[in-house]
């Protein structure tokens, strides 16, 4: 019996779960940074996401100052090595802001972004106005309305005003009015889809099939 007990606690204390993983505990810290290390950070980076120069840019600087504060490289030998690999980028064709402003225009507009939202998100990213303006000429040049599509699209996805269950739409009139107005879509628009008794037409005349007057 007593060996019982004892096989018992020696299996336990061998258990690999009751040990932790002092891989699995010990934290990464930053890594120290390299001309090598940036542009492979870059290349990963622009594999997974679009982006534009500046966005890029932000990111390996923060790992430059990463590097900076735990290991003590150089700032200024961080930010030349971003500067020199944003260039080559560019000049590679991986980095085009004029690409990646339109791309990403038509994205926020299916998803239901207002053109001042679009201008905004843009901007954030750090898109030029010259790109921006050139990515919603070329959106307009695509659609009859693209912001009446868009705002439908909006409400398609959230279920606002005539896509919602007609028992609620009296009671949610002025949440759906409020949601619109924060997408950045003006009142007047925003009253044409919630009080739309069938968003029939309004999508025939984004989509540029509406009858003339």
């Amino acid at each position: 019996m007593v060996f019982g007990v004892m096989t018992a606690e020696k299996d336990k204390r061998a258990s690999p779960a009751s040990k932790p993983d002092a891989r699995k505990t010990r934290r990464r810290g930053p890594r120290k940074v390299s001309e090598r290390y940036l542009r492979n950070a870059a290349l990963y980076y622009l594999q997974r996401y679009a982006s534009s120069a500046a966005n890029l840019e932000r990111v390996l600087m923060r790992k430059v100052t990463r590097s900076a504060e735990a290991h003590g490289t150089s700032v200024e030998e961080g930010r030349t090595w971003v500067a020199t690999l944003i260039a080559e980028f560019q000049r590679l064709g991986l980095l085009n802001d004029g690409a990646y402003a339109e791309a990403r225009a038509r994205t926020l507009h299916r998803r239901g972004a207002s053109t001042r939202l679009v201008r905004a998100r843009l901007a954030e990213t750090g898109v030029g106005s010259e790109d921006i303006d050139h990515a919603l000429a070329a959106l307009a040049g695509e659609l009859d309305a693209p912001e009446l599509a868009a705002a439908l699209n909006y409400a398609r996805r959230r279920r606002l005003g005539p896509y919602r269950p007609a028992a609620e739409r009296a009671a949610k009139r002025e949440r759906d009015l409020a949601a619109l107005g924060r997408q950045g879509f003006p009142l007047d628009l925003a009253l044409r889809i919630v009080d739309a008794e069938d968003p029939a037409a309004l999508e025939e005349e984004a989509a540029g099939f509406s009858e003339p007057d």
